[in-house]
């Protein structure tokens, strides 16, 4: 049976939001998490540069690199923590400049790029506008969210045009990773728990039980949202989930809701393999899910991407499951299926 492999959690930055971190990180107010970020994986250090070097690159290298992995489409999405962490004026601007060199690029490599518009949360009003443009007028696929926003969750109320514009426009929200927010960091900042091996997981998992629990999919039924990382550890957790909301409504602990969380998560969401290669973490989640809810990622430059494409062509399922992961989910997610 033959597919393309398509990867659909890949990173990108441009010279000028690497530059305006370090800005930020220079400061006196900086988020501890953030510091963590700019003491290790952001530190401009030799060991860094070939990381540094392959984020920047969009063009013949990484093609090159796919082509030797055996990649024939990566959905590019602009790194954590993107914009998010700058001033208003600055955030949305430097999200729109991004938008328009990933367009760029995927005018320039049609068959082999595809992107998701990066928008700042911080200003909800023209984080919508930039979602129409990069809909109608750049041609990008979805929209990046590298979580939370100075530790604002996009449940609240202020950030509703930004889902009202992303489900006017069907695209879906890669809701991506970042460091913990400065209000529940501290426990996680000892041993690297900040950092990927749990603390993004715990972060981001959060967010999308806030969104969940928020009522939000009731408001807002056609929103699609994407979790990486195998979905971020919830897959595993959806019976428990449900087991203890029963009780917290029946103590009147939280809002009853018009359906189980479950079902929200069943219909709002899509998982990707990114930076997992464990076949008991697919096995499951293709019980739990079903396999029109995962997607291939293999989470270029920072795991090792031809590792998940070995995996995932060994992987114990079968050949039209496969395709499935490997490309039909995405093309129907992305609407990739006429490039």
């Amino acid at each position: 049976m033959s597919f393309r492999r398509i990867a659909v959690e890949e990173a990108f930055v441009t010279p000028e939001i690497m530059k305006q971190w370090h800005v930020v990180l220079a400061g006196s107010d900086v988020e501890p998490g953030f510091a963590k970020m700019g003491e290790t994986i952001l530190a401009q250090t030799p060991g860094n540069k070939p990381l540094d070097d392959r984020l920047l690159d969009i063009g013949a290298a990484r093609i090159a690199h796919m082509d030797a992995i055996g990649i024939d489409m990566q959905v590019l999405s602009l790194t954590s923590p993107g914009v998010q962490v700058f001033e208003s004026a600055l955030a949305t601007r430097l999200a729109a400049e991004s938008n328009d060199v990933l367009a760029a690029a995927v005018r320039a490599y049609p068959t082999r790029f595809a992107g998701l518009a990066a928008i700042a949360p911080q200003n909800p009003a023209a984080a919508a506008k930039e979602i129409e443009r990069g809909a109608t007028e750049l041609g990008l696929c979805g929209i990046i969210v590298n979580s939370h926003t100075k530790g604002e969750y996009l449940d609240a109320p202020k950030f509703r045009p930004i889902l009202e514009a992303a489900q006017a426009h069907d695209l879906p929200i890669y809701l991506h990773p970042r460091e913990p927010a400065a209000s529940w960091v501290g426990p996680y900042l000892d041993y690297a728990l900040w950092f990927a091996g749990w603390g993004f997981a715990a972060e981001t998992g959060l967010h999308a039980m806030r969104l969940i629990m928020s009522g939000t999919f009731d408001r807002f039924p056609k929103l699609k949202i994407v979790l990486g990382h195998m979905g971020e550890g919830l897959p595993f957790w959806l019976q428990r989930i449900d087991n203890r909301y029963r009780l917290e409504v029946k103590i009147g602990a939280c809002e009853k809701l018009a359906r189980l969380p479950s079902e929200y998560f069943l219909d709002n969401f899509v998982i990707t393999t990114s930076g997992v290669t464990s076949m008991p973490a697919l096995r499951l989640s293709l019980d739990e899910l079903g396999v029109d809810r995962i997607l291939f990622a293999a989470d270029f430059p920072y795991e090792d991407d031809a590792e998940a494409v070995r995996f995932m062509d060994g992987a114990s399922v079968t050949e039209e499951e496969r395709k499935k992961i490997y490309e039909t989910n995405a093309c129907r997610v992305f609407k990739l299926a006429g490039r």
